[in-house]
């Protein structure tokens, strides 16, 4: 078994604008640079062997801010990504309609489901290597989706359905299980 530990990326330049940034490249804020100390600070008691982390910058930033001075492995991978909204990347979040995009792909981009089987498969390769460790990611809301997908067996229907959770300090705590990754879950949507 993992302990998982989930943290967004902090604010963006384009959170901050109100534009849902998707697959575009975009940095942390000020304030989120201070926000990704911040987070540093709130995970310093616990034994993390390693952080895998989206490979846009805003993550990898976060990442690094966060975690780079404790000598703890970072590994980008692009499989962490936020959903690929495509054509509509950076447009406003309240035209995302995320319930509708769970099975049908944006245009020219990918679907909430789509995103969540990548993240399986990111979490997947977890295993035997970190077997028993704690694992920090940091990632987007479709990180979050899947990760819940995956460790608590809820459909995405109900992921998506309830309204985004945000903390004080962002770091949400899941068990992972090899065997919660080949449970079939297309059956039970």
């Amino acid at each position: 078994m993992i302990t998982l530990f989930y943290s967004p990326h902090m604010t963006s330049v384009d959170n901050e604008a109100g534009r849902a940034s998707g697959h575009a490249d975009v940095p942390l804020s000020a304030a989120g640079v201070e926000q990704a100390q911040a987070l540093g600070r709130a995970y310093a008691n616990e034994a993390i062997s390693v952080v895998y982390c989206s490979d846009l910058q805003r993550a990898v930033t976060t990442a690094r801010l966060a975690f780079g001075e404790r000598g703890v492995p970072i590994r980008p991978d692009a499989r962490l990504r936020e959903c690929d909204f495509g054509a509509m990347t950076q447009c406003s979040p309240a035209q995302l309609d995320e319930e509708r995009h769970i099975d049908e792909p944006y245009p020219q981009g990918e679907s909430w489901r789509m995103a969540a089987q990548r993240v399986g498969d990111c979490l997947r390769d977890l295993f035997p290597d970190y077997d028993g460790a704690m694992v920090a990611v940091i990632g987007h809301k479709a990180t979050k989706y899947g990760i819940v997908y995956w460790c608590d067996n809820e459909t995405l229907e109900a992921i998506i359905g309830r309204a985004w959770e945000w903390r004080a300090v962002p770091i949400w705590r899941y068990r992972l299980r090899a065997d919660m990754l080949e449970r079939d879950h297309e059956r039970r949507s």
